[in-house]
């Protein structure tokens, strides 16, 4: 699992995505990247361009993404940019 940092903001985000798709190249083959948003505190827009960065890697992958930890807070900038739907796990039945 790919914990993001406590803060990611424009100077961190291009490391914090390239460590993301380097860890995804390790993962076994069709084995699902997992990232665990719960320790994000301070962060702006370049958070989401990390998240769907990491989107983009998993599903040229052929695998899936699987986010979790996502504050209030980083849901309500995703519905802003209206990306959220691409950033929210499936709604459980």
């Amino acid at each position: 699992m790919f914990s993001l940092p406590s803060t990611l903001t424009q100077v961190q985000a291009q490391a914090c995505l390239q460590q993301l798709q380097a860890d995804m190249a390790q993962l076994p083959t069709g084995a699902p990247a997992q990232v665990d948003a719960s320790a994000l505190v301070v962060f702006d827009s370049s958070a989401l361009a990390v998240l769907l960065g990491g989107r983009r890697a998993a599903l040229a992958a052929g695998r899936p993404l699987q986010l979790s930890g996502m504050s209030a807070p980083l849901l309500s900038l995703a519905r802003l940019y209206g990306v959220d739907g691409l950033l929210q796990p499936p709604a459980a039945h």
